[in-house]
């Protein structure tokens, strides 16, 4: 079997994954592996922008705390004060990689609003600030002589020195067995610093605006290698993504929301002040209840935007793609209400790190959406999530180069296949695959009880004995992979959703609807 060996191994190439990789290629050989293009990642989708405190008006202080109160009492204050405190050398970093953020007339920075924020805090470019932001990442990534990329890449399972190489003390991780999907060739790159920077598992869900990579495949590989994960039961749902047949995933980015626009009903009235006195600019758990609730209530299929007051002429220069986009099916957000549905959108939680990265098993970091660092609690605040991964990053790659893990010989196994044979009934993988998202979807969506998280782990169990029969039996293609990754979050997500007898932010249960005096963490064992 073929090995590669580096200095540092990267998974995973939305923002935390390059950043990572452009600040430790100064310092050693990377390789990065992603399981599409370099492109197919959540950043490259994300639209509002990226919480950085600049204006005078604006504090860390007052950022801190519309995290906390989004939060909903479960952030890490010294986690939220410190990556927020380290914004601005993020938002440098991506200027110095050439993204040009919006400015005003004088040269000043064009600052949005976000529902949860008090001030303008958002830094955009336009409202395709993620694909902005990865295309000039992945310019800086291609020049780089020490960052070996390698697109449509797999990775199948980690390789750790107790589970793997069987070796006695404490576990830790030396790389990863990796499927190649042009060639079909298993190959296992070496590596004594592997950063796992693998996005979420929006998919886990019937209806979700991420792309079709984010299968929770980071979070999957760190269970399986021991790690613990935490805090797997908030999964947000972001209030408004365009509801239309022909529409696939589009969101209808919050920063509408924060430039006045008004949810309202299909008749235009306003129905969010019953709800929150922050009304329509509340945070995302509250907004995507409320809908939800006024959906179940009138037995409509959506609600609405209404942003129609703004004009033409300022919709096409501050929203050109998300108003272009809505034109093309035939809604003019200057005169026509924007439909809209919540929809799985982002995991607050995920594998247990600390802000630069570190995990439970030595020589495995996290960063990014895969990582629960403490910074989001029970809710993610709009546009947080950038900033984290450009901060975690930045954090993580400076751990590794300040005191890098030194590499040894490990004799990594030969991948064995068995007696397994090629796949003859791919059917079987998608059947599989679509009913974890429709349990997931009725079972565990916004709005839970303790009898559908039963019926969702039992049937989930039920699967994942399935899955594992058929990995066994037939050779590994990256849909398989998938799907067997996929499983695993799913039930990680029911497990902790059962432990916290609470609603808290993105867990919301009619059994225990009350908020417990004392806001505690859901911390799950890796597999034993």
């Amino acid at each position: 079997m073929r090995i590669v060996d580096c200095d540092y191994f990267v998974v995973g190439s939305g923002m935390a994954g390059l950043v990572t990789a452009l600040h430790l290629a100064e310092h050693g050989k990377v390789t990065l592996v992603t399981k599409a293009r370099l492109q197919d990642c959540n950043t490259n989708f994300a639209q509002g922008g990226i919480c950085c405190v600049a204006d005078p008006a604006d504090s860390f202080k007052a950022h801190l705390q519309d995290t906390q109160i989004a939060g909903a009492g479960l952030c890490a204050e010294r986690v939220v004060a410190r990556i927020v405190a380290e914004a601005p050398k993020g938002i440098a970093d991506l200027v110095k990689y050439g993204v040009k953020f919006a400015k005003n007339a004088d040269g000043s920075w064009e600052l949005t609003r976000e529902g949860g924020h008090s001030a303008r805090r958002i830094f955009h470019a336009g409202d395709i600030t993620g694909e902005k932001c990865e295309a000039a990442m992945i310019r800086a990534l291609r020049k780089h002589p020490e960052i070996d990329v390698r697109e449509h890449a797999t990775v199948i399972d980690l390789v750790t020195t107790a589970r793997k190489l069987g070796q006695k003390g404490p576990n830790r991780c030396v790389g990863a067995y990796v499927l190649d999907g042009e060639t079909q060739e298993i190959y296992a790159i070496r590596s004594p610093n592997t950063v796992l920077a693998t996005g979420g598992c929006g998919k886990v869900y019937l209806y979700t605006c991420n792309p079709d990579t984010a299968t929770g495949d980071g979070i999957a590989l760190a269970w399986r290698a021991g790690a613990k994960i935490a805090n797997m039961e908030f999964i947000q749902f972001h209030p408004t993504c365009l509801y239309h047949p022909a529409a696939k995933r589009f969101l209808i980015s919050e920063a509408v929301r924060g430039e006045g626009a008004v949810l309202v009903d299909a008749h235009g009235r306003p129905f969010m002040r019953k709800y929150d006195p922050r009304e329509s600019l509340a945070p995302r758990d509250v907004v995507a209840r409320s809908i939800d609730s006024e959906m179940k209530r009138t037995g409509a299929p959506c609600m609405y935007l209404d942003i129609r007051f703004k004009g033409r002429d300022y919709l096409r220069k501050r929203f050109p793609n998300i108003y272009k986009k809505c034109l093309s099916f035939g809604i003019d957000m200057a005169k026509d209400l924007i439909p809209v549905v919540p929809a799985a959108h982002y995991c607050c939680g995920g594998i247990q790190a600390t802000v630069d990265g570190r995990t439970s098993i030595k020589g495995l970091s996290a960063v990014g959406e895969c990582a629960c660092t403490g910074l989001h609690g029970a809710n993610r605040l709009a546009s947080n999530s950038l900033m984290e991964a450009l901060v975690c990053a930045r954090l993580t790659a400076k751990r590794l180069r300040v005191r890098p893990l030194k590499g040894e010989n490990w004799k990594i196994p030969d991948w064995k296949t068995g007696k397994a044979v090629a796949p003859d009934e791919a059917v079987l993988v998608s059947h599989m695959w679509d009913e974890i998202r429709r349990l997931m979807w009725d079972y565990v969506g916004i709005v839970r009880t303790d009898k559908r998280l039963a019926r969702a782990r039992h049937r989930l169990q039920t699967l994942r004995k399935e899955i594992r029969e058929y990995y066994f039996r037939y050779l590994v293609t990256p849909d398989t992979l998938e799907l067997r990754n996929l499983a695993v979050c799913a039930e990680l997500i029911v497990k902790s959703a059962q432990k916290r007898r609470e609603s808290r932010g993105l867990h919301y249960t009619l059994d225990c609807p009350e908020k417990l005096p004392v806001a505690k963490d859901t911390v799950l064992p890796g597999y034993r």
